[in-house]
């Protein structure tokens, strides 16, 4: 059973990141067409319209496609010159705290938009150039956050497996 959980997080985690990736090369493919249009402003073209705004949105629901893979992955910044000394179960233990306490953030975080969402919604917010609902890039940034509280609930459990001895192959 644990393997399947494990799977269907990765599998989760993966095709995230990989929808901000496109995200993020669609974003910088509009950067790129917007710069040459402002070089070539006295052949007639000019900058793409909103080009901030669009990076904005899609930037803001990259980060957040981002982070259930690095959690997933144990990508987050550790201090390695005091734990490699302390051995293999207080590094386990280390593993849960760091897992529950991001869990935890994660949670926040989802909640935190989700209000943001309602709000940018329930007053009709809009970008100031093209006009487009600001909500819209709160909703799609949520998506990748609700993902990272899916993932962070399967690190927590990840560690509570690996504290009691199973190791990653065993299960």
């Amino acid at each position: 059973m644990y393997n399947l959980i494990d799977k269907a997080a990765g599998w989760l985690a993966r095709i995230t990141a990989l929808i901000g990736g496109v995200a993020l090369l669609a974003v910088t493919i509009i950067t790129c067409v917007s710069i040459i249009g402002r070089a070539l402003s006295f052949a007639g073209l000019g900058p793409v319209k909103g080009d901030f705004e669009i990076v904005e949105i899609g930037v803001g629901f990259a980060i957040f496609a981002f982070l259930p893979w690095c959690q997933y992955a144990r990508g987050q910044a550790r201090v390695d010159l005091f734990t490699s000394a302390l051995g293999v179960r207080p590094n386990k233990i280390i593993d849960l705290v760091a897992d529950v306490l991001m869990f935890i953030a994660a949670v926040i975080i989802t909640r935190q938009l989700w209000l943001g969402t309602l709000d940018k919604h329930r007053y009709l917010e809009t970008t100031f150039i093209l006009q487009f609902p600001a909500w819209i890039g709160y909703a799609a940034a949520l998506v990748g956050a609700v993902v990272f509280c899916i993932v962070s609930a399967f690190c927590v459990l990840r560690s509570l497996h690996n504290l009691k001895g199973e190791t990653y192959e065993q299960l």
